[in-house]
C-alpha cells in the first residue's frame, strides 16, 4: 500500500532531525552525505508538491527568504543577569565565604564549573516543543528578537527530542546559552572575506554578534555559528540542581558543553580553573575563564541577586594573553565629558583572537609610572581578554634619543585650554562645544544601551557634525527636515536615509530610564539611571531634587548627586531637554508601571534569610511601594527586617532602638 505524502513527510522530518542531532550535536555522523542529501531533497520535493503540509519546524525551513527589517524588543520573563568577575584564587575563596555566610548554618555547598565561552548570550523560547522566539540578552531585561537568524544554526533544534520522563510538562519553556564561532572556521571566514576585498572581522565574538543582527538569514546561514546551552527555565519542571539542568538539556537534544564538573569544595573548583587555564589553547573555540555556580537551585534562590549579578555564581577570568610589539606614536583622544585619554598607536599584532593596532594608556600618570615613550618596544595584553593595554616597556630595546611623554599644551581637537582638577588624575578640555565632545555625547546618546538608534554609528555622526547638520543630540530629531539633503550624500541614498529616520522615530518609544542614561550625565550609568528613574518617576521631579534626597536612594552616592545637580543647573542642558520633550521622548515612567506610595518616606534594611522570598524580591517590594532600601543601619532607618540568622545589622538596630520587623510583619506591611 502506497504511503501518503503527509505520512512520508513526517517520517522524513523525523529521520533528518535524528541525523542532524547525531552530526551537529553529538559529532557522530550516522549516514553518508550522499544518503542525507537524497532524503533531504526528497523532503524538499514533497513539501513543494504538498505546500499545505509545510510547517515552521521542518528541517527545510531553517533558512528563510524574508528579510528582517526590524529586530523587535523581547522582554525577558526572568532577567538575563551578567556575572561578577574574579581574577585570583583568593577572590574565589572570598566568593565561597560569602556563599556560605548567605546560607543557613551547616548547609553543604556544591559548585558546578563550566567553561566560559567567549560568545554572546541567547534566549530560546519553545511552545509545544517547537522553537517559538529567539532573543539576544540586550540590557538583561529587554533583548531583541533574532528568531529567523537563530533558526539557521544547525545545533539549535527546531523541534525538541521526546523526553523519556512522561511526567515532565514541556508545553512552554526557555533555554539559555551562548552563540559563538570556533577558531578555525572564523579564520577561514576572514580569509574568504579578504580574498573578496571585504573588511575582515576583529575576533570570533564580534563576528558572531554582528552575524546575529544581519537582516538576511541566507547570509547568516553561510556563517559558522555554533551554540552551547546551559540553562533550562520552566514553571512546570521541578529541577533541583544545575547538574540536573544540564542533564535535561542533553536529553532534550540541546547541545551542552560536556567539560563541566561538579565540585564538592572550593579547592576542587580552583584545581578545575588551573587545569583549563593550561588547556584553553587546545580547545577549538575561545574561552576566557570558568563560570562557577552553586549547584542547588534552592540555595541559588536563598542567595538571590545583587544589582544585575547573581550572588550564587561568579566568573573566574583567566590571566590575559600577552604580545610584544612596537609603539609608534602616542595620540590623545577627547571623550564626551572632555577627558583626554592617551592612546598607543602600535605595529599591528595578533593577540587572543584579534589584530591589535591601538591600546589604552589610561592617563599621563600611568605613562610616567611605566615610563612609556614613542618608539618603545612594549608588552601588551587584553584586560579581561577584551580591552588592549600596554603592560610594560622592554627597556633593553629603547633608543638613546627617546624622550619622555608630556601632556599636550592645548586640546588636540579644538585648541582650547586644558583643566586638571587638584583631586583628579584626569585632564579635561573645558570647551563644551569641542567637536570631539559633541560627537562623543551624540554617539553615547544613540548607542544601543541608550536610545538605540539603529544606523546612526560613529561614521555618520562624524559626518553630520562636520557638515553642521547636528550640533547636539536634540538635533537628531530634526534630521527629518533635511531628508532631501541627506539623500544627496554619497553612499547614503533614499533607502538608507529612510531607514535611519524610521529608527530615529522608533527611538521615541524608549523608556524614561534609557532616556535618562542617554543624556550622558557624568557618573550616571545605566544602573544608576534606572534607580533614579524608578525613584523620581519623572525628569521634572529629579531636576527639582536636592543632593540629600538623591543620596537617600540605595547605592547612589555624592558623586552622582553632585553631577546630577550640576547637569540640571546648566541652562544649555535645560533647553536641550525641552527640545527633546517637544520631540516626543519619554521623560516620565508610564502610569501603568508606577508604584504605590504606601511606604513613601520609609527606609528599610534587610538582614538574614527570608523564607518566602529572596532579599532582592523583598527589596523590589519595598521600592514598588515607594520605600527605599539601605545597606547600613543608622538612627534614621525606619525599619530593619530580620529573617533567619540575622547578622550584625540586627545587633546595631537593637542598640539604636530602630524598630525590628519579623518576616510576617513585613509581609503585612507590603500587602
Amino acid at each position: 500500500m502506497k504511503q501518503s505524502p503527509q505520512k512520508r513527510i513526517e517520517e522524513l522530518r523525523d529521520l533528518i532531525r535524528e541525523y542532524d542531532y547525531n552530526y551537529f550535536v553529538l559529532n557522530q555522523p550516522s549516514i553518508s552525505d550522499y544518503e542525507y542529501d537524497r532524503l533531504f531533497n526528497e523532503l524538499v520535493r514533497l513539501e513543494k508538491e504538498n505546500p499545505q503540509f509545510i510547517s515552521p519546524d521542518s528541517p527545510t525551513q531553517r533558512v528563510g527568504s524574508d528579510l528582517t527589517k526590524e529586530f523587535k524588543p523581547v522582554t525577558h520573563k526572568t532577567p538575563m543577569l551578567s556575572l561578577s568577575n574574579t581574577y585570583s584564587e583568593n577572590e574565589l575563596y572570598e566568593f565561597d565565604r560569602r556563599v556560605k555566610e548567605g546560607l543557613p548554618n551547616n548547609e553543604k555547598v556544591e559548585y558546578v564549573c563550566e567553561l566560559k565561552i567567549d560568545g554572546l548570550s541567547i534566549s530560546l523560547k519553545y511552545l509545544n516543543g517547537k522553537l517559538n522566539v529567539a532573543a539576544t540578552r540586550g540590557d538583561g531585561s529587554v533583548g531583541e528578537e533574532v528568531t529567523n537568524n537563530v533558526k539557521t544554526i544547525r545545533t539549535v533544534p527546531l523541534n525538541i527530542r521526546k523526553h523519556p520522563t512522561a511526567k515532565l510538562k514541556l508545553n512552554e519553556f526557555e533555554v539559555r546559552g551562548e552563540v559563538y564561532m570556533e577558531s578555525e572556521p572564523f579564520k577561514k571566514l576572514n580569509e574568504d572575506r579578504e580574498l573578496n576585498g571585504e573588511k575582515v572581522f576583529a575576533n570570533p565574538r564580534n563576528s558572531a554578534a554582528g552575524t546575529l543582527k544581519l537582516q538576511d538569514p541566507q547570509i547568516v546561514a553561510k556563517r559558522p555559528l555554533q551554540v552551547f546551552l546551559y540553562n533550562f527555565l520552566s514553571d512546570s519542571a521541578e529541577i533541583k540542581s544545575q547538574t540536573e539542568n544540564l542533564s535535561l538539556l542533553n536529553d532534550l537534544g540541546f547541545r551542552i558543553n560536556k567539560n563541566f564538573k561538579l565540585c564538592k569544595t572550593i579547592d576542587e573548583v580552583i584545581n578545575y580553573c588551573r587545569e583549563w587555564e593550561d588547556k584553553r589553547d587546545k580547545l577549538p573555540y575561545e574561552i576566557d575563564g570558568v563560570v562557577i555556580k552553586v549547584n542547588s537551585l534552592k540555595q541559588q534562590k536563598i542567595l538571590g541577586n545583587i544589582a544585575k549579578s547573581p550572588r550564587w555564581a561568579v566568573a573566574y577570568k583567566f590571566k590575559a594573553k600577552q604580545a610584544v610589539t612596537k609603539l609608534h606614536t602616542i595620540t590623545w583622544q577627547v571623550g564626551r565629558t572632555g577627558t583626554l585619554t592617551p592612546v598607543a598607536e602600535l605595529e599591528p599584532v595578533f593577540l587572543a583572537g584579534s589584530t591589535i593596532s591601538r591600546a589604552t594608556l589610561h592617563n599621563i600618570d600611568e605613562i610616567k609610572r611605566k615610563d612609556i615613550r614613542e618608539g618603545d618596544t612594549v608588552i601588551i595584553e587584553k584586560g579581561g581578554d577584551v580591552i588592549p593595554k600596554v603592560v610594560s616597556v622592554d627597556l633593553s630595546k629603547r633608543s638613546e634619543d627617546s624622550r619622555e611623554t608630556k601632556l599636550p599644551a592645548k586640546c588636540p581637537v579644538c585648541g582650547s585650554k586644558l583643566f586638571k582638577p587638584e583631586d583628579e588624575v584626569a585632564v579635561y578640555c573645558e570647551n563644551n562645544l569641542c567637536p570631539a565632545q559633541v560627537k562623543g555625547r551624540i554617539s553615547h546618546f544613540a548607542a544601543r544601551g541608550a536610545m538605540d538608534i539603529e544606523g546612526l554609528g560613529e561614521a555618520l555622526i562624524n559626518l553630520f557634525v562636520d557638515l553642521e547638520f547636528i550640533h547636539n543630540y536634540a538635533d537628531i530629531y530634526s534630521l527629518k527636515e533635511r531628508r532631501e539633503e541627506l539623500i544627496q550624500i554619497e553612499r547614503l541614498g533614499e533607502k538608507s536615509v529612510d531607514n535611519l529616520l524610521l529608527s530615529i522615530e522608533t527611538s521615541k518609544q524608549r523608556p524614561f530610564d534609557k532616556v535618562l542614561f542617554a543624556l550622558g550625565i557624568r557618573y550616571v550609568g545605566s544602573g544608576a539611571a534606572k534607580k533614579l528613574a524608578d525613584h523620581f518617576e519623572s525628569i521634572s521631579a529629579l531636576a527639582k531634587a536636592g543632593e540629600t534626597e538623591i543620596e537617600a536612594i540605595h547605592e547612589i552616592g555624592s558623586s552622582i548627586s553632585q553631577s546630577v545637580s550640576r547637569f540640571f543647573s546648566d541652562e544649555h542642558n535645560k533647553k536641550i531637554i525641552e527640545r527633546l520633550k517637544k520631540a516626543g521622548l519619554k521623560f516620565e515612567i508610564e502610569k501603568k508601571h508606577k508604584r504605590s506610595n504606601t511606604l513613601e518616606g520609609k527606609s528599610f534594611v534587610l538582614t538574614g534569610t527570608l523564607s518566602t522570598m529572596s532579599r532582592d524580591e523583598a527589596k523590589e517590594k519595598v521600592i514598588e511601594n515607594g520605600g527605599t532600601v539601605l545597606s547600613a543601619v543608622s538612627k534614621n532607618t525606619s525599619y530593619v527586617v530580620a529573617g533567619e540568622k540575622p547578622g550584625s545589622k540586627f545587633d546595631k538596630a537593637q542598640k539604636l532602638n530602630v524598630p525590628i520587623l519579623s518576616e510576617e510583619e513585613f509581609l503585612k506591611m507590603i500587602e
